[in-house]
């Protein structure tokens, strides 16, 4: 009877199992909302300000600050919440349920109370930032076995290091100072460990021996702690004690004068101790002090020389450097790194512009980000600062690469940018070194990229009150996506901060317009007229590099009557868009009239390619 019965429901199953499928939830779908409920908890149980903007009829993926999903949007990959003002408790069960988190950053808030342990536990985290707040209790002695990166430093953590650290057979850095921590250290057995703090604690005991390669910063400020890197041990022994006499009573006076001889012994000898460690400890504070002085200079020197080795310096935190010279973030951005992890990236040189050289770094947590070395900066301090605010009041554009963070100091200006994977127009157009590598750009991939880049430098003119200029406006600074979608200008706003002969150096005097040339000054209309050297250098593919003046060029071919032999072979190939094509080399000549005044301006511009654009995809 079974058999029959089963067989029945194996025959009608399809349809069946089908219907069932389709009423199911998505199993992604119920994982996202399972994980969006676990964060609201986790939102609602802390007091926070008005910029977490986490809500339950937002899409978790796209609107809210901080979270970052998988590509298929089905799980929270990472969180990052530096300094957004979180202030109470973290309940467990909130945070521990996302499964797949491999980034959780929480440092520089208002964090008490003990860890939940569901936290470090989880299996996905690679990367754990809560570094200055105010947790106390044990750390958690069950670890994700896969961590890289564990910051737990300037807390009040207290007990004794778990020893489940030895376990960590992926961490790379281990920063733990500045808590309350003691007993001794374990013996971290780790070969990937890079980066090790252990100072400013209560730890006690001889540094076991896989820890001695790295600097004593890694751990003063344990007065208890003896051993390579710091002053090796010394136990002070007691002196051979006289057996009891039998009668104590009769020979008091003696027994006294005995004790008194060894108790002096001893205090000496941790007196003359005591003396060795503080002059120990002041030379130390004054050759730190003497070489702070040049620290982020020779960091930066670090970042600059185009490899991937990291400074030898980079065993110790550096804390200290980093509050005193920070990296001032703009509002809105979510970058949880702090100078010196910025300094101790991976570097890659991107390119030498006018304005400084451009770096890829790449960051322990495997962030990526562009670093701009700026150079020949003739503004002071105050004035910089005033100018970036300018630069911020631009606001999000989808054709505007934000400055993310800056810092200044009196040897260094550094600029902080998300990276864009695709290159540049101009890598597009002529290939790297020597014009190789070029890419194929059919007539709506090029109309689009001017019409995005006009859009964008329209929308700095008009912010704010129509006093900010691009002032470096060239295909180098037009960048694109991997798929060529979306179309970034960069470099904005940066001219009143440079010397002269920045402005104009030959890798950009091509698109400098002639009158800002001689009086070194630029404003919206010599904005179009850079503008106009990239459209006639987009439509013939020719840059200022190969004719040293680009519109006389033009001209003299078109005054010839050679039209069709100005534009790019490969344009001319595409039928019916050769009237567009006279359309759009009349507004590049336009933009690059020698009179200002009668150049059109930026909204036209983009209004007039707008028209082309349309025209063409009609036809």
């Amino acid at each position: 009877m079974v058999h029959l019965k089963l067989k029945f429901i194996s025959l009608a199953s399809p349809s069946i199992f089908l219907i069932l499928l389709l009423c199911l939830p998505s199993p992604s779908t119920s994982d996202l909302s399972s994980e969006k409920q676990a964060l609201l908890s986790f939102a609602n149980s802390l007091h926070h300000g008005p910029r977490l903007n986490w809500k339950p009829n937002t899409p978790i993926c796209s609107s809210w600050i901080g979270v970052n999903c998988t590509r298929d949007q089905t799980h929270v990959l990472s969180i990052r919440l530096p300094g957004i003002g979180l202030y109470g408790e973290i309940p467990p069960n909130t945070l521990g349920k996302l499964n797949h988190l491999q980034v959780l950053s929480l440092r520089s808030n208002r964090l008490i109370g003990n860890l939940p342990v569901d936290i470090l536990s989880l299996h996905s985290l690679h990367f754990l930032y809560l570094q200055q707040n105010a947790f106390s209790g044990d750390i958690p002695s069950s670890l994700s076995l896969g961590l890289i990166s564990l910051d737990l430093s300037y807390n009040s953590f207290s007990g004794e290091m778990p020893l489940a650290i030895q376990n960590l057979s992926q961490l790379v850095v281990l920063n733990l100072q500045n808590n309350s921590l003691s007993g001794p250290i374990p013996d971290l057995k780790l070969p990937t460990l890079r980066r090790l703090n252990l100072s400013h604690n209560n730890l006690n005991g001889s540094i076991p021996f896989s820890l001695q390669n790295f600097s004593n910063d890694s751990f003063t400020g344990n007065i208890q702690l003896c051993g390579p890197p710091l002053p090796q041990c010394s136990a002070v022994l007691p002196s051979p004690s006289s057996p009891l006499p039998i009668f104590p009573q009769s020979s008091e006076e003696s027994y006294k004068k005995k004790l008194s001889a060894g108790g002096i012994i001893v205090i000496v000898a941790s007196v003359i101790a005591l003396f060795l460690l503080v002059i120990i400890v002041l030379v130390l504070c004054f050759m730190k002090k003497k070489e702070g002085k040049e620290s982020v200079a020779s960091k930066a020197n670090g970042l600059g020389s185009g490899n991937n080795e990291r400074p030898k310096e980079e065993h110790s935190s550096g804390v200290p450097m980093a509050k005193k010279n920070k990296l001032i973030f703009f509002d809105g951005c979510s970058y949880t790194f702090n100078l010196e992890d910025l300094l101790r990236a991976s570097a890659e040189v991107l390119g030498k512009g006018s304005y400084g050289t451009a770096y890829k770094a790449v960051l322990d947590d495997g962030c990526v980000v562009v670093v701009k070395r700026l150079k020949e900066v003739a503004a002071g301090k105050k004035e910089f600062e005033q100018q970036m605010k300018m630069i911020e009041r631009v606001g999000n554009h989808a054709h505007i690469l934000p400055i993310r963070a800056y810092y200044y100091s009196k040897d260094e200006k550094l600029l902080v940018y998300d990276y864009v994977s695709g290159g540049s127009l101009y890598t597009l157009l002529h290939g790297n070194h020597g014009g190789t590598g070029k890419t194929p750009l059919d007539w709506d991939s090029r109309v689009k990229i001017l019409l995005d880049a006009a859009k964008a430098i329209c929308h700095i003119h008009s912010k704010p009150l129509g006093k900010l200029i691009h002032g470096n406006i060239k295909p180098s600074n037009i960048l694109l996506t991997r798929d060529h979608h979306s179309i970034i200008i960069s470099d904005h706003g940066l001219t009143p901060l440079m010397t002269p002969s920045s402005t104009t150096s030959k890798l950009s005097l091509g698109y400098r317009a002639p009158e800002s040339i001689m009086s070194r000054k630029c404003n919206v209309k010599s904005d179009v007229y850079s503008f106009g050297v990239v459209l006639l250098e987009t439509l013939t593919r020719k840059s200022p590099d190969e004719v040293v003046d680009l519109p006389r060029w033009v001209h003299s071919v078109v005054r010839e009557e050679w039209t069709s032999e100005v534009f790019d072979a490969e344009l001319v190939r595409h039928k019916n868009v050769e009237e567009e094509m006279v359309q759009m080399l009349r507004l590049g000549l336009a933009c690059v009239c020698r009179v200002p005044e009668e150049r059109p301006g930026m909204e036209e511009v983009a209004r007039v390619i707008e028209e082309i654009g349309r025209s063409s995809s009609e036809g």
